[in-house]
């Protein structure tokens, strides 16, 4: 187990890599640059702005030299926001990005796994079928749509909670309520649709009718037979699902006007900000690559039959 966790552990070294270089030269070759503008600057000006940020170089020679900047774990300045370089933006942001993500998958695990459960013991009937539609149109709904929806209603038409804002501002905790829900609705849904799945199929198997005829409570062998093995499927999901939480919480985040990494990744799409484009996308990168690397290690716990050797 513990060289599996060693070469699992360096061979996500090559793939951040790949990632890092994908990412620059698709940035770099897109149309336009962190320096144009509405405004014309003169040509002394701008190739004094170039030179200082060494965009007079070949396109190699800032590669490499943007390369050696991240392994010192620099991410190098903003071409925007001057007062401050990308590793403050991320500092201040990133806690924020993360307990939006991890307070909604909580959730999204909490509610999904008791629906999904819930719906596999009542299987065929009216529960059973109200709630896998209920996760189908969860499914369906994109999050963009959610979020407005949610906050015109809720926040703008009833008032019951903030329309926007954070933990820190003067409402307090309550903030996080519309922007988890908006996030977690389709992943609430996921969960629950792979839960009674697996619930289902963990209920017909034999360990299942052994207990059942050693005349096990029905409450016990649920709880210590049944939950354990229909966890699998849904400890898989969590790796991707984490990330795509994070990624997908871009939208919200600019939606509830929320300090996390989403605003900064937007506005430096929106201002060519290359250096904050790139120091978003690998502070995403490392966390899907990981969270899929927790989730193989759980997952080998989980489940006695895998083997690591």
């Amino acid at each position: 187990m513990g060289k599996f966790i060693i070469r699992r552990f360096i061979g996500l070294i090559p793939t951040l890599f790949i990632v890092i270089t994908v990412s620059f030269f698709i940035i770099r070759l897109a149309p336009g640059g962190p320096f144009d503008s509405e405004k014309v600057l003169p040509p002394e000006i701008k190739e004094n702005i170039e030179k200082k940020y060494h965009f007079d170089e070949p396109l190699v020679m800032q590669y490499l030299r943007y390369m050696g900047d991240v392994i010192r774990l620099d991410l190098g300045p903003s071409f925007r926001y001057r007062d401050h370089d990308i590793n403050f933006f991320i500092a201040t942001s990133f806690p924020n990005s993360l307990l939006l993500g991890l307070v909604t998958m909580f959730f999204a695990l909490l509610f999904g796994i008791f629906f999904g459960t819930i719906a596999a013991l009542r299987q065929n009937t009216i529960m059973d079928y109200v709630l896998m539609s209920c996760a189908i149109v969860g499914i369906s709904i994109p999050v963009f749509v959610i979020g407005p929806v949610l906050q015109y209603y809720v926040a703008l038409k009833w008032k019951l909670v903030p329309t926007s804002g954070w933990v820190t501002g003067r409402n307090g905790a309550i903030t996080l309520i519309l922007p988890v829900i908006s996030l977690m609705v389709a992943y609430v849904a996921n969960i629950a649709r792979l839960s009674r799945a697996s619930t289902l199929e963990v209920l017909r198997s034999d360990y299942v009718r052994t207990a059942r005829a050693k005349g096990l409570s029905e409450s016990i062998i649920i709880v210590k037979h049944v939950l354990k093995g229909s966890l699998l499927p849904v400890v898989s999901y969590l790796g991707p699902a984490l990330a795509a939480i994070f990624t997908g919480a871009v939208v919200i985040e600019y939606i509830f006007r929320i300090p996390g990494m989403g605003r900064y990744f937007i506005q430096g799409a929106f201002n060519r900000d290359y250096t904050m484009i790139m120091g978003v996308v690998i502070v995403y990168s490392c966390m899907l690559l990981l969270l899929n690397f927790i989730v193989d290690i759980i997952y080998g716990f989980l489940d006695p039959r895998i083997s690591y050797s």
